[in-house]
């Protein structure tokens, strides 16, 4: 009956561990004429860079926007810090 209780804590926890917000910041470029932006996006599934990049990637593309690094990815913790560096890139993408 221990077994089943703690196994089903894990699982709770898995979940709502699945269900957090994540957040990253990046920078992207555009050319002729060269333009910069940093910005903050939202992101779905595993809150790790490389899951990040692909998605901020295609969607960066989609408005003509290049993807240069995504510098960091978190949880709704570090976005007030980072919303007026962004700007008007902040959870635009």
């Amino acid at each position: 009956m221990k077994q089943i209780a703690i196994s089903l804590a894990l699982s709770l926890a898995l979940a709502g561990a699945a269900q957090a917000q994540c957040f990253a910041d990046y920078k992207a470029k555009q050319d002729n004429p060269l333009r910069l932006h940093y910005g903050v996006a939202q992101v779905s599934g595993a809150c790790s860079a490389g899951n990040a990049t692909g998605q901020l990637r295609s969607r960066l593309a989609a408005q003509g926007w290049t993807l240069l690094q995504v510098q960091s990815v978190f949880g709704p913790e570090g976005l007030d810090q980072r919303k007026a560096s962004a700007g008007q890139y902040y959870l635009r993408f």
